[in-house]
């Protein structure tokens, strides 16, 4: 009797846990405001050209798995933790937190994978530059928004943000949070060795610091 009883506990368990994976997501045939700010955010960005009513269409459908495609995540077309993350939304049914943690342990991925080999205050220039698009209106308005824009940043592109960052990049990433900004307000940096666009090199130059430019 006792094994029926543990058995029957464990199956609810299961069904629950299910359940809310299920809800943590906004998928096909999903509404509401969740599903609003996921077209909001991809219409901003070019991924998504159809109207923002709140319901989870084909269209909808179809720029979730383009975001996820160009940003390294599973290509399923449901906005699970990971794409509402990558898009700086917190999910309606999630209780998990976001934010300062969030925000510092992504700010440190940044820094390792395009900074890491340059002097320390090119790292911290680097966090800068992600925390000064959030506070401007031409971007994102989150941390996740921001690096996870399309074509934003090489790091994400080719994968390299998935690396561990070490304790250099995020002490780099807790000074820019804590308010350094060796940029003066940048908001473009790049490489003059590597850069092929003529865009960034027409951008107002602030400051050089290792091997990158910094400008507005």
């Amino acid at each position: 009797m006792k094994k029926k009883i543990f058995l029957i506990f464990v199956l609810i368990l299961i069904i629950v846990s299910v359940s809310m994976a299920v809800l943590a997501t906004s998928r096909r045939g999903s509404s509401g405001s969740e599903v609003r700010k996921i077209q909001e955010k991809l219409k901003r960005w070019g991924y998504y050209s159809g109207s923002v009513d709140g319901i989870y269409g084909s269209k909808t459908e179809a720029a979730v798995k383009k975001f996820q495609k160009n940003n390294g995540l599973t290509v399923d077309g449901i906005a699970g933790k990971k794409t509402l993350e990558a898009m700086g939304i917190q999910s309606t049914s999630s209780t998990s937190s976001t934010g300062g943690s969030n925000d510092l342990n992504l700010l440190s991925k940044v820094v390792y994978s395009e900074a890491r080999g340059e002097p320390y205050k090119g790292q911290v220039a680097v966090a800068a530059i992600v925390l000064n698009r959030v506070s401007s209106s031409s971007f994102p308005n989150s941390v996740s928004g921001v690096v996870y824009q399309a074509g934003a940043f090489d790091a994400v592109s080719d994968g390299q943000i998935n690396l561990t960052p070490d304790s250099t990049s995020r002490k780099a990433a807790q000074d820019a949070i804590n308010g350094w900004d060796p940029t003066y307000g940048c908001i473009y940096y790049f490489n003059p060795s590597t850069a092929t666009s003529k865009w960034i090199w027409s951008r107002p130059q602030v400051i050089t610091i290792g091997k990158h430019i910094f400008c507005k």
